[in-house]
C-alpha cells in the first residue's frame, strides 16, 4: 500500500457519536471512511426511547453524568448543546415532542435520526461500509491502518466509536476496550448501568408483585430520583431503579420511599379522620392494590387504626419512606442500556477527545468512561464528543 492515505480520517462505528463525528469531519473538508460490524448504520438508535428515540434532554449539565473525572464532559457539552441537536433535527422537519424532565422524543420515529446523521455524512462526502468484521488495527508512519475483509484502509487519524458491551444481542462487544489496551490505554472497568436489579431472600417475596408499577423516590448512596419503579418477576426496573442502578454498587443496599410527597404524619391523621380505617385501607388510597395489601402485610399492623400506638403508626411511616431492599445483582449487560465506566478519561484530551500519548487517535460516546443518566443524556454525549472529536480531525 502507498504511504498516501485514502482518508484523512477513519472512524470505527456507526452509532450516533460515530455518525456524528463522521458527519462533522466530513462537512470541514474531511475525507472519512466509517466502518461499521453490523449490517445496517445505527442499529441501537432505532430501537431507543421505545422506537422514537429519546435524542437528547434539556436538562443536560455535566453534574447529570458518572466518571472517575466528573469534570471531564464539560467541554464537550458546552460546545455542543442540546439546543445544538434540536436545531439540527428542526433543521430537517423532524416533529418532537417533550415528554417529561427535559426528555425530547420524535413524534415519528427513531429512523428519522438516522436518516437524518445519513443525510449529514452524505453532505459530507462520508464513505459508509457496513457489514465490516475489523481484522486488525495497526500504526506506522503516521498512519493507522485497519485491515477488513475488503482490504486495508489508512488514514492519519483513528476515532473510536464502537461504544460499550450494553445489548450484546444489537451486536455490541467490548472491542473499543480491547483496542485501547492495544495502544496502551487505560480502562475503567466497565459495569452494567441503566440496568434492572435482581433480588433474592427475604425481598423475594416481592417478585409476586410482578408488573406493578408506582411512582416512588429510590436511594442509592447518595443519589436520589423521583420516578416511577416496577416490580419484575427477577427484581426491580423502571425508570427511577434504572437511574440508581448506575449507582448502586454490589453488598449495598436500595431505599425505596413507595409515599414520595405525602404529608408528615399522614397515617396518624388519616387515625383521625378515618379510625376505622386499617393500614392497608390507607395504602390501597395512594398505592397500587397488590402493593398495598403486600406492603401491608409486611409492615405487621392488619387492625383499625384507632387500636395502634401512635408510635408504632409513625414507626410505619419511617419504614414506608425508606423501604430497604438488597439486591444481590443485575440483569447484566443484556438488559443493561449503557455501560458504565471504558475508556479512561485520563488518557484523553476533554476538549478533542484525542489520546493524549498517541496522536491521531480518538475515543468518543459510550466507548469513554463518561455515561449519562436515563432520558437522553446519553445521546447528547454522544452528540458532544463525536463533534468535539469531528473538529479536531
Amino acid at each position: 500500500m502507498s504511504d498516501d492515505p485514502t482518508y484523512d480520517a477513519i472512524v470505527l462505528g456507526a452509532g450516533a457519536a460515530g455518525l456524528m463525528c463522521a458527519a462533522e469531519a466530513g462537512k470541514r473538508g474531511r475525507r472519512v471512511l466509517v466502518l461499521e460490524r453490523a449490517e445496517q448504520p445505527g442499529k441501537k438508535i432505532l430501537i431507543s426511547g421505545g422506537g422514537r428515540c429519546n435524542f437528547t434532554n434539556l436538562d443536560t449539565a455535566p453534574d447529570r453524568y458518572l466518571s472517575a473525572n466528573p469534570h471531564f464532559a464539560k467541554s464537550a457539552l458546552s460546545r455542543y448543546t442540546a439546543r445544538d441537536f434540536l436545531a439540527l433535527v428542526e433543521a430537517h422537519g423532524i416533529a418532537w415532542h417533550e415528554k417529561t424532565l427535559g426528555q425530547l422524543f420524535c413524534d415519528g420515529s427513531a429512523k428519522q435520526i438516522v436518516a437524518m446523521l445519513l443525510a449529514e455524512c452524505e453532505r459530507g462526502r462520508v464513505r459508509i461500509a457496513c457489514a465490516q468484521e475489523i481484522a486488525d488495527v495497526a500504526q506506522a508512519d503516521g498512519l493507522f491502518r485497519v485491515r477488513t475483509q475488503e482490504g486495508t484502509f489508512a488514514a492519519p487519524a483513528l476515532v473510536i466509536a464502537t461504544g460499550g458491551p450494553s445489548i450484546p444481542k444489537m451486536g455490541a462487544t467490548g472491542f473499543a476496550y480491547d483496542l485501547a489496551r492495544q495502544f496502551g490505554l487505560k480502562v475503567v472497568e466497565p459495569m452494567p448501568a441503566l440496568v434492572p436489579l435482581t433480588l433474592s431472600g427475604e425481598d423475594l417475596l416481592f417478585r409476586d408483585l410482578s408488573g406493578v408499577a408506582t411512582e416512588v423516590v429510590a436511594h442509592a448512596g447518595k443519589a436520589a430520583f423521583r420516578e416511577a419503579a416496577l416490580f419484575t418477576h427477577r427484581g426491580l426496573s423502571g425508570p427511577a431503579i434504572l437511574q440508581v442502578s448506575s449507582y448502586w454498587r454490589h453488598g449495598e443496599a436500595v431505599a425505596i420511599d413507595f409515599l414520595p410527597g405525602s404529608e408528615q404524619d399522614w397515617l396518624l391523621a388519616t387515625k383521625r379522620t378515618a379510625p376505622r380505617q386499617t393500614l392497608r385501607g390507607a395504602l390501597k388510597a395512594r398505592l397500587p392494590d397488590r402493593l398495598a395489601t403486600t406492603l401491608s402485610e409486611r409492615v405487621g399492623l392488619d387492625q383499625p387504626l384507632a387500636g395502634i400506638a401512635d408510635a408504632k403508626l409513625r414507626a410505619a411511616q419511617e419504614r414506608l419512606a425508606r423501604w430497604v431492599f438488597h439486591p444481590n445483582g443485575s440483569e447484566g449487560f443484556a438488559k443493561a442500556e449503557v455501560t458504565r465506566g471504558g475508556i479512561s478519561t485520563a488518557e484523553l484530551s476533554s476538549k478533542t477527545m484525542e489520546a493524549k500519548r498517541v496522536p491521531g487517535l480518538h475515543a468518543i460516546g459510550e466507548a469513554v468512561d463518561v455515561t449519562g443518566w436515563l432520558g437522553g443524556y446519553n445521546f447528547q454525549w454522544a452528540w458532544a464528543s463525536g463533534y468535539a472529536a469531528a473538529q479536531a480531525l
